[in-house]
């Protein structure tokens, strides 16, 4: 679930063998899928990018022109998050928890060719939709698995991936059992060596859930972080946030100056501020956790 930024530029457009895939000239296609009414729609800036919603909630957006381009401002963070993982052009081995469009691992792909990515995907007719419409380009290493994240995730070797990115919604909210410390504790297992694990969550208000996620995290990685949007920091709207962990130190000097830069402005918080953002709130277990706000009506309008 993702807020568009249209003045978002990505990186220079990686060499491919030609957008395919579905043309503007073939007009917006709905299907139901097994998550609720998938809904594909041109872009009006972009002539071949598209975005996915599901039951009218922004998923994912992909330009088959260019892979690079993220046009949510929740994608560029974790787009920053997988550019400053490893040196450039370095390729990762990924595991992705939520696919949608598959926007993020066509960026993997396309900025670290080679990278061998995993993605679980539960809803399988999404995932026939998505690459019948939107087709991978040949030789990128993607395989998505029609599973639950929890389930894929716990049968993940230890120390088999360099990157988890979680980004789960069933509608647009986040299942609980994909928020918990024991859920963080198998993502940590499957980490290599100086290894992340990021994800995305979204709340409003009083940011209760997120505080509750960074207690989560904070419960099992030393390191940790956030990115969002000023405003939702200060409970003026409901949007997206996403958190980073690690068990080695992050490079939040270089996150904050992207973060800063990007044309939807964000805020890194780290260190004594995150331990007061969170102040008091508890981990959630799996014995205790709930899912994800609600988002409010005509958030997405």
């Amino acid at each position: 679930m993702g807020r568009s930024s249209r003045a978002a530029r990505g990186p220079e457009p990686a060499t491919t063998t030609g957008p395919g895939g579905r043309t503007h000239a073939q007009g917006p296609l709905s299907r139901p899928v097994g998550s609720g009414l998938a809904e594909l729609r041109p872009d009006r800036d972009r002539p071949a990018a598209w975005s996915l919603l599901i039951d009218g909630a922004p998923q994912s957006l992909v330009d088959l022109a260019d892979p690079t381009h993220l046009g949510f401002e929740y994608q560029r963070r974790l787009g920053h998050l997988i550019d400053l993982v490893a040196p450039p052009g370095r390729p990762l081995t990924v595991l992705h928890l939520g696919g949608g469009a598959l926007t993020l691992a066509r960026y993997t792909a396309a900025t670290r060719p080679r990278s061998r990515q995993q993605v679980a995907e539960i809803d399988t007719a999404l995932t026939e939709l998505v690459r019948a419409e939107l087709p991978l380009e040949r030789g990128w290493q993607i395989k998505v698995r029609g599973a639950d994240a929890r389930s894929v995730l716990e049968r993940t070797p230890e120390g088999s991936v360099d990157l988890v990115i979680t980004d789960v919604f069933s509608g647009a909210r986040t299942p609980a059992h994909c928020t918990t410390v024991e859920f963080t504790t198998l993502a940590a297992r499957a980490l290599a060596p100086g290894g992340w694990y990021t994800a995305n969550i979204a709340d409003g208000g009083a940011l209760p859930f997120a505080r509750s996620q960074v207690a989560t995290l904070g419960a099992v990685f030393p390191e940790l972080c956030l990115i969002a949007d000023p405003a939702v920091l200060r409970g003026k709207r409901f949007g997206n946030l996403v958190l980073a962990a690690a068990h080695t130190p992050l490079p939040i000097a270089d996150l904050t100056r992207r973060a800063a830069s990007d044309s939807a402005h964000a805020r890194v918080e780290h260190g004594r501020a995150l331990t007061d953002f969170a102040a008091g709130a508890t981990p959630a277990t799996d014995a205790t956790a709930a899912p994800s706000p609600e988002p409010p009506p005509g958030v997405f309008r």
